[in-house]
């Protein structure tokens, strides 16, 4: 409505599909079709980690099952995850290896990529058998899955399954695998790859993601996604600021006493070796323990020193006592 042009907000919109008797899709009961206690080799997760900037970067791979009036089928499905577009999908009434090949085929024809793209996919065993991972390696494809138990890990295949059900699938009912294979075919084609506005993509399709991408281009070439790993962020600035001397500067900050223990590794993203470093400070200060990214510095609390056992203060006799209390 926004593009075009109409100004209207979520209540308004309840308020007609109200009056034209246009009711929400109700959400049916989760099946969980993931099979991930196999003894297949299972890959960590790389998606979470890459900095996407083109097409054919990452790759999204799930399936789910579609109840007919007589029997439940499974869909496979492929999306590029930077344009969210479907670029592979496969009908079979068994949740077995050849249907995510078949979507993996699919895909690998229409998009051709080049050696260096991801592809994550849950821990399935259809996904991990060595038939689907020969297929990628042939290609140059870099594997990465999910956690078993973490399905927010492919939210972006989750998230389309869930647009096709909700828009299409639960929509109708469907009889047969062919009408059914027909209804996906045209939801994908005419529907969500060309027309269907994301979000995410600035409110554009896929199709027309893709084709803005590929004018604004520059003419280097396609390179594969980088990686980005998280560092560790700051606690607390008000004992050690982010101006903090590394480990072999030849003055740390005024008015600090320190003495430096090399730990013997490095934090993520972070060069120089981690290094303990103990304040004198007041009481509050001991107390608080400060990790600073920039720094490369992990200040360790120091523990207040204890009296000799001989010094220690002798309790007052009886007689004493009863003297201060006279």
């Amino acid at each position: 409505m926004q593009r075009e042009g109409l100004v209207a907000g979520a209540k308004k919109v309840r308020r007609l599909m109200r009056e034209d008797n246009l009711l929400a899709i109700r959400r049916r009961k989760f099946v969980a079709t993931t099979d991930s206690n196999h003894s297949f080799r299972v890959w960590p997760n790389l998606a979470q980690y890459l900095e996407l900037s083109d097409i054919n970067q990452l790759w999204v791979a799930d399936f789910t099952f579609v109840r007919l009036e007589e029997e439940f089928v499974y869909l496979a499905v492929i999306l590029d995850a930077y344009s969210r577009r479907v670029i592979g999908w496969s009908l079979g009434r068994a949740m077995n290896t050849a249907l995510v090949v078949g979507a993996l085929k699919k895909a690998l024809e229409q998009r051709r990529p080049s050696p260096g793209f991801v592809h994550h996919s849950d821990q399935g065993v259809q996904y991990a058998s060595l038939e689907y991972v020969d297929l990628l390696e042939s290609s140059g494809a870099v594997l990465s899955m999910s956690r078993a138990g973490c399905p927010w890990e492919n939210g972006r295949c989750e998230s389309f399954i869930k647009t096709l059900k909700h828009e299409e699938i639960d929509a109708r009912p469907y009889r047969t695998m062919d009408e059914l294979a027909a209804h996906v075919e045209e939801f994908i084609d005419q529907i969500y790859n060309p027309i269907r506005l994301h979000s995410a993509l600035d409110y554009r399709s896929p199709v027309e993601f893709e084709q803005q991408h590929a004018s604004g281009k520059p003419a280097a070439g396609w390179l594969p996604a980088s990686m980005s790993f998280p560092r560790h962020q700051e606690i607390s600035s008000d004992v050690l600021d982010r101006d903090q001397p590394c480990r072999g500067e030849q003055e740390a900050r005024p008015g600090y006493s320190s003495e430096w223990v090399s730990a013997g590794y490095s934090l993520a993203g972070c060069s120089p070796a981690v290094s303990y470093q103990t304040n004198r400070l007041d009481k509050e200060a001991r107390n608080k323990v400060h990790l600073a990214s920039d720094s490369c510095t992990l200040v360790a609390p120091r523990r207040p020193q204890q009296r000799p056992r001989d010094q220690w203060p002798r309790p007052p006799a009886t007689a004493d006592v009863l003297c201060a209390l006279t």
